[in-house]
């Protein structure tokens, strides 16, 4: 058996006899790995990708209730919908910055006075519910 730092490297030519094997007698990838003593699971397959050869690679196949096809487009729209409310916010955000920045300039006050002086009396102020 070989230690686990025992790496094996094939020529082309073997890698494209393998595949010919597989096309030609219709081995499966298993198969195909018994008959030449190839330990890797993926090593045939990924042979495959990387020549091309995307025909004998298995088909993925999905079955699905409608609803969880609705439910995945729904979901979809839901992300869209949140992503754009949050670029919203951001971009709200900037302007309310970027203003506060041209009162405080045109005032002459310190950005940063104003923004701890504001902060302190929000915490002081009780939460209201229901109010918006």
């Amino acid at each position: 058996m070989k230690s686990k730092n025992t790496y094996v490297r094939y020529s082309e030519a073997f890698k494209a006899e393998v595949l010919n094997e597989i096309e030609t007698r219709g081995l499966t990838f298993a198969e195909a790995r018994r008959k030449f003593q190839i330990p890797g699971v993926t090593t045939i397959p990924n042979w495959a990708r990387k020549s091309g050869r995307f025909g004998m690679l298995p088909k993925l196949v999905r079955v699905e209730k409608p609803n969880e096809r609705n439910e995945a487009k729904a979901l979809k729209e839901e992300n869209r919908r949140l992503k754009a409310a949050i670029a919203d916010l951001v971009l709200d955000r900037k302007i309310a910055e970027s203003t506060l920045e041209v009162i405080c300039e045109q005032q002459g006050w310190d950005i940063e006075e104003v923004k701890k002086k504001v902060g302190f009396q929000l915490q002081k102020k009780p939460a209201v519910k229901g109010k918006k």
